[in-house]
C-alpha cells in the first residue's frame, strides 16, 4: 500500500542541519539487477513509494516519475492532489550499472517544487557475492525536501515519512527476497 505525507505537517519543520545526505545499504544482488531496479520502471513501481522512473539514460536526458493508480488514490485519500508526473529532473552522468546522477524535484507539494532541483547520486559497488549501493542526495537550497526525504516522518506509518532509508530498505528487501516490506512483491 502507498501512503502519501501531508504536505502541511511539512511546511512548518525546520530543516536538518546537513544540505547533503548519504545512504547506504549492502544488497545480495548483482551490481546489474540493483541498476535494473533503480532505472526500470516495472521495478520502480514494485518498492520504496512506487510510481514508474522513466529515465532517457544520456546526459541531458529527462528523468520523471509517474505515479499509479493506487499512489494517486492514497493522495486523494489524504485529502491533497496528485500530479500525474511526482517527480521530474534530468540525467546528469550515466555509466551502467556502477554510477548514475541526475537532478530531481519533487511536484507534488508546492512548497518542495519551489525549492527546485537537487542533485542525486546512486554508486552501485561490487563486493565479494553483494553490492553496496550508497545514495547520496545533495540538498543544498531545499530545506523542506530535506526533512522528508531525512525520514523524519517515519511516524506517519506505512513508510510514508521514510524517506531514502526506507526506500533504499524495502528495494533491498525486494531483491532479495522477492517481496518488499509490506510483502508485496
Amino acid at each position: 500500500m502507498t501512503t502519501v505525507t501531508q504536505p502541511t505537517a511539512i511546511a512548518t519543520e525546520p530543516a536538518p542541519a546537513s544540505t547533503v545526505q548519504v545512504y547506504r545499504v549492502y544488497i545480495k544482488a548483482g551490481a546489474q539487477a540493483i541498476w535494473d531496479a533503480i532505472t526500470r520502471p516495472e521495478w520502480t513501481n514494485r518498492y520504496g513509494y512506487t510510481g514508474f522512473a522513466e529515465y532517457d539514460l544520456r546526459p541531458g536526458g529527462a528523468y520523471r516519475v509517474r505515479a499509479n493508480e493506487e499512489f494517486k488514490a492514497a493522495a486523494a485519500a489524504g485529502g491533497f492532489p496528485c500530479p500525474d508526473i511526482v517527480v521530474d529532473g534530468e540525467v546528469v552522468e550515466v555509466d551502467p550499472p556502477r554510477r548514475l546522477v541526475t537532478t530531481w524535484r519533487l511536484l507534488m507539494d508546492p512548497g518542495m517544487a519551489a525549492e527546485g532541483f537537487t542533485r542525486v547520486t546512486y554508486d552501485i559497488k561490487e563486493l565479494d557475492g553483494f553490492c553496496s549501493l550508497t545514495v547520496t542526495h545533495d540538498l543544498a537550497g531545499a530545506p523542506r525536501l530535506a526533512l522528508l526525504v531525512s525520514g523524519a516522518f517515519e511516524d506517519m506509518g506505512g513508510g510514508g515519512g521514510g524517506g531514502h532509508a526506507w526506500v533504499l530498505s524495502d528495494l533491498k528487501s525486494l531483491l532479495e527476497t522477492g517481496t518488499t516490506l509490506a510483502g508485496a512483491g
